[in-house]
Order: structure tokens, then sequence, then C-alpha cells
């Protein structure tokens, strides 16, 4: 047995919407130790520019691996879509996005071929989602649209107002013109709009929540590199780290999580060397 089994998984996000993707991994491995930073203080990553999202992707990634962590899960989609290749290379341990186990669902979900990706403007504007589909199936048609109200919306706690449900029927009637029957939630912060997603695109769309979709990825990914943990008898714990706004990331916890963890600890995350 290899003797990293017993260490924490690592995720984290520009955010808290990480905490959809932390509350899968923690369905579908309910024993790990979870460790979870969220870049508060400099959220969010989907309005900047390449070189620095791959810039706070690698400090956020140092930090992680000072916790001993086993394995690094990016659960932002715009830091999958620009950094991936980077942290690849510069750190040892194994890495994963949202972006690939993302785009394996659909293709696997869809019967007409005609996919449509939602997600921050930083990600739609990569086309990772369009590319990791497209070298996998180049029959496939992608329609992507990016959805900045959104998040907002979630943060909010106004995911079934009248207000959520206009502003998605005018972000989904094109992509619905398109006559997608698959639809990727690119970003961590839309499965706790699935329900009005739902609604709005009909039951004949199959949707493919990226953050179920990683928890699976991982799974199958430890268990092929022997990194599971499978002699632990307790729960899991959830330690999360946040570089600000502590308080406020308590009161999302409870919503995006749905799960206890231990007390957020801030921190600050100048002082990694991590330079990209």
């Amino acid at each position: 047995m290899n003797a990293n089994t017993e260490l924490p998984i690592g995720i984290f996000d520009s955010g808290i919407g990480g905490l959809t993707v932390v509350r899968q991994i923690h369905r579908v491995l309910p024993r790990e130790d979870l460790v979870y930073l969220g870049d508060t203080a400099r959220v969010p990553y989907g309005t900047k520019s390449p070189g620095t999202v791959v810039r706070f992707a690698c400090e956020d990634t140092q930090f992680l691996i000072q916790q001993n962590v086993k394995a690094v899960v990016v659960a932002c989609n715009t830091v999958s879509a620009w950094a991936l290749p980077t942290l690849e290379r510069k750190f040892s341990v194994p890495i994963f996005g949202v972006i690939v186990p993302g785009a394996q669902a659909a293709l696997k979900r869809t019967r007409n071929r005609r996919i449509g990706i939602i997600g921050t403007a930083a990600t739609v504007r990569s086309q990772a989602y369009s590319r990791a589909i497209l070298t996998r199936d180049d029959t496939a048609r992608v329609f992507a649209r990016a959805c900045p109200l959104l998040v907002p919306l979630v943060e909010e706690g106004w995911t079934n107002q009248k207000v959520t449900e206009t502003i998605l029927r005018a972000y989904l009637s094109p992509l619905m013109r398109r006559r997608i029957d698959t639809l990727v939630l690119g970003c961590t912060h839309y499965p706790l709009l699935k329900k009005a997603i739902r609604a709005v695109a009909g039951p004949h769309v199959a949707l493919v929540d990226s953050a179920e979709s990683c928890a699976q990825f991982l799974t199958e990914r430890l268990q092929s590199t022997r990194l599971l943990n499978k002699t632990r008898r307790r729960a899991g714990v959830i330690q999360p780290f946040v570089t600000d706004e502590v308080e406020r990331f308590h009161e999302l916890t409870r919503r995006f999580l749905g799960a206890a963890t231990e007390p957020a600890w801030k921190v600050d995350l100048s002082g990694v060397s991590a330079s990209a």
C-alpha cells in the first residue's frame, strides 16, 4: 500500500463555489480528509487575465502542498481552463481539474452531439471545454455562453427567485435554439441553480454537473494510483482555509456544502513562494 494514502486531498477555488466540489468528493469518498482553500481575498478569478490566474493558481497549489496533501483538485473552472498545464509541470503531486471530467461526462450523455456550455466569461473565452470535447469527438457541436450574472445570484441565495428564472431564460434561450440535448454547468456555483436551470431547459436536456464528474474522475484516478484511503474507519475531516472574510465563509458553507467542517482559518498567501 502507498504510504501516502493517509494524507488529505487538497482542493482550491477562487472563493466559496468550490465547496460544491468538496461536497461531491466528500459524498463519494466519505473517509478521506479534505483540505480546502478559498482565495476569498482575490475572488473572482473569472475576470482576471490568464497570466494573473496562473500566478494565483501556483500560489494556491503551493499552499496546499505545504499542508502535505497527496493530490490537488482545482475546483475552479477558470483555473482549470488557463493554468492546469503549468500546475502539472511545476508540482509533483497528481493534479486534477474539472474540465476534462465534465467534457467526458457530456460526451457520454449526449445523443445528438449538440452540447451547450455555460460558465464565467474567462472560462468561455478560454474555449477549454470546447477543445476538451472536440479532441475526444470531432463530430460534436459545442455552443458556449458566458453567464456573468449567475454567480452573484447564487451568493445572494436567490436560487429560486423570479428574477433568476428571467435571467436564466435570457442566457439559455440561444442555446435551446441550437437544439442542444446536453448542458455542462461549467462553474462551481451553478449546481445550486440546478432546479431553476432544469425548469428553463426542460426535462429532455441532460445537465452535466462538473463537480459530480470531477469527484468520480478523482476516485478512479486515486484508485489506479493506489492513493485511496481504504483502511480509515472514521469519517473524513474537512479543514477549510480562506484568505479573507471568514464570517461570510461560515455563513455560505452551510448552503454550498451541507456538511460540518472544522473552523475556517484565515491565511495570507503573500509569503508563499510560487513563481509561475
